[in-house]
């Protein structure tokens, strides 16, 4: 067990006997405004688009971090420690903290898992041997729309005072979803189907496939921690050269190695295959950038991907 899981032990410890402490009652920051942790890019900019300025929001995990491998650092912990509520994804996502940041539920802070609202039937399992569901939730649409109403009931639960507002944010976001769907649907529409297959580096897209259509397949599985043998790289390669598929995608949070050497693969075999661009997958892009946000990340994947398979 690494040092800082042995903090976050230490701070569920803490926090079994500091619930009657004085000041421990509100962490707000002196503000007034609930302090909200979240762990992904995706669930940040989610409690954002629901809370607005009525709440403080601290995301663990920045532009292009791998949330299959992330550590918390002692920066984490202080987070942790002084938030109200922490959202996370659950399903897995974040690995060994998964249980960590169940355990950290207590009167003093709540914490809550995106994946607990997804009903069974709109989970994924990789196949019948897999004991576990893919984790990439938030490529389904319509899994996000139900996030965001979770989210909103978060707020309103525990800040009851703005609950208008976040009913409010919400119903403006719901529609701006559904404006995403229509809007990529439309877009997905120039890609035949005989040349919907999407190859990324990582099994992070079967919700986006199972939506729009996709054959998806991915170097490594739906997690990055096992790694692409040598053999995943030649089978993949006689797929691509087989069925002719023009682009192959990287993505921001995993090395682009394994991709560059099934590109290398595939050329090897006298066929051509072109790295389609740079995919989102795990984490939004930067904050305060289009990509930094949900909607703009979808809509950029989507343009990245018809462009590239369309041709």
């Amino acid at each position: 067990m690494n040092k800082v899981i042995k903090l976050l032990f230490a701070v569920l410890v803490v926090l079994g006997f500091s619930c009657n402490q004085p000041g421990n009652k509100e962490n707000d920051g002196g503000d007034g405004k609930l302090s909200v942790v979240t762990t992904t890019t995706m669930i940040t900019d989610l409690a954002k688009q629901i809370g607005g300025d009525a709440i403080k929001v601290q995301g663990l995990m920045g532009s292009g971090v791998d949330p299959h491998l992330y550590k918390a650092s002692e920066g984490d912990v202080s987070k942790l420690y002084t938030a109200n509520i922490i959202i996370y994804n659950g399903v897995h996502l974040e690995g060994k903290m998964d249980d960590i940041l169940k355990k950290m539920n207590s009167s003093l802070r709540k914490t809550y898992a995106i994946g607990d609202v997804i009903p069974e039937q709109n989970l994924i399992k990789p196949n019948a041997e897999y004991t576990q569901h893919d984790p990439h939730i938030w490529f389904g649409i319509e899994n996000w729309k139900l996030a965001a109403k979770y989210v909103a009931k978060i707020l309103s639960e525990n800040d009851s005072k703005n609950k208008d507002l976040y009913a409010a944010n919400l119903a403006k976001y719901i529609i701006q979803l559904d404006g995403l769907k229509t809007s990529v649907t439309e877009m997905i529409e120039k890609v035949p189907m005989d040349k919907r297959v999407l190859i990324t580096a990582h099994d992070a897209f079967e919700y986006f496939g199972k939506a729009f259509n996709f054959e998806v397949v991915g170097l490594q599985g739906i997690s990055t921690v096992s790694e692409a043998g040598a053999a995943d790289v030649r089978n993949l390669a006689e797929l691509i050269t087989s069925r002719k598929i023009p682009a192959i995608f990287v993505e921001t949070s995993v090395p682009k190695r394994n991709i560059q050497a099934l590109e290398a693969a595939v050329n090897a075999r006298d066929y051509h295959v072109e790295i389609g661009g740079e995919l989102y997958s795990d984490a939004l892009g930067t904050a305060g950038t289009k990509e930094g946000t949900y909607i703009g990340m979808y809509e950029y994947n989507v343009k990245t991907i018809v462009d590239a398979l369309s041709r």
